[in-house]
């Protein structure tokens, strides 16, 4: 099939993973973002970049798990800083209950005990005495691995637009990453809130994504390298990205600080938010409407799913198939 003229409207996480992944199949790629900064208008910014496909089968369809995993492979196969540490649920005491109703939601996993908790995470030693360990997980730095992805696809051709919303001359297809922004366009559309906060701390070194279970308010810790750490946990059904609010930042902060006393005395460096959009079964799309592709409704699954979904856009081009619980 003759290579195409496409463009992509939307440069994060979802944009770049598309205008990569087609630039490299040899089509001609124009990537377009509204904000005149590169990721400053992105809820990718955002986001804690785990790519924990089984952990997330907590609360998600068995097809995250296995976009997710496809797309660790291609992280992998991309993206050197890629850190293949595994991820780490543990729980306190009184929230047992808690890890035996994840154990039994979840697979790819093994229960660890204090002695293996102590050799994986030296820092957490005597103060979890059993957790679950996912060997085959991964994460990512959100804005180094973006700004890889965006300097990636401009090495291997691809043009890009910063402050720009509309499609530059003539195009065979347009592709539209631009999440809540696309609202307009796809009705069922809703935006999912997600706060963060970030710290920096010499007291604790985690060496992989650690979360702390609760009932009402669980916990991820993502090291960044460099004593810098994400903490996040929100998800609040709303398309507001303005600050963190008081009682987020309080929470955050406080179940940091019950996760080790030692972030008690970490700095903090910045707060955050911003809205992923979400179709009401939280799972994917990539909806064809004659030369016009949306891919949306990522929900929280940003960086884990971008590559997988980019692959199958590349595909459908390329051939025609259809994923047939992605697809509409």
């Amino acid at each position: 099939m003759p290579k195409k003229k496409i463009t992509i409207i939307g440069a994060g996480i979802c944009g770049l993973w598309q205008a990569l992944t087609l630039v490299r199949a040899g089509h001609a790629v124009t990537l377009i973002e509204r904000s005149k900064k590169p990721f400053e208008g992105a809820c990718s910014f955002y986001a804690g970049a785990m790519l924990a496909p089984f952990a997330e089968e907590e609360g998600a369809e068995k097809l995250i798990r296995e976009l997710g995993l496809r797309s660790i492979e291609l992280w992998r196969d991309t993206y050197p800083d890629t850190q293949c540490e595994g991820s780490l649920i543990i729980a306190q005491p009184r929230d047992q209950k808690e890890l035996h109703r994840f154990e039994r939601m979840t697979m790819g996993h093994e229960r660890v005990n204090e002695s293996r908790i102590s050799e994986m995470e030296p820092d957490l030693k005597g103060r979890y005495s059993n957790g679950l360990f996912f060997a085959d997980e991964a994460h990512v730095h959100p804005h180094q691995s973006m700004d890889f992805l965006l300097n990636a696809a401009e090495e291997a051709g691809a043009v890009v637009h910063f402050g720009r919303d509309e499609a530059p001359g003539s195009t065979d297809l347009l592709i539209d990453c631009r999440g809540i922004a696309a609202r307009e366009d796809l009705g069922e559309l809703r935006g999912v809130r997600g706060e963060r906060l970030v710290v920096r701390t010499e007291e604790i070194n985690l060496s992989r994504p650690v979360r702390l279970l609760h009932p009402r308010f669980p916990l991820y810790v993502v090291p960044w390298g460099y004593g810098f750490y994400l903490i996040g946990a929100t998800q609040i059904e709303s398309d507001e990205a303005g600050p963190v609010t008081v009682r987020s930042a309080l929470d955050l902060l406080s179940t940091a600080y019950a996760l080790h006393p030692a972030f008690g005395e970490a700095e903090v460096v910045g707060f955050g938010a911003g809205a992923r959009p979400a179709f009401p079964d939280n799972l994917p799309r990539i909806i064809v409407k004659g030369d016009h592709i949306h891919v949306n409704g990522l929900f929280r699954h940003g960086f884990l799913l971008a590559p997988a979904l980019a692959e199958l856009t590349a595909r459908y081009i390329e051939t025609g198939e259809t994923h047939p619980e992605v697809f509409s």
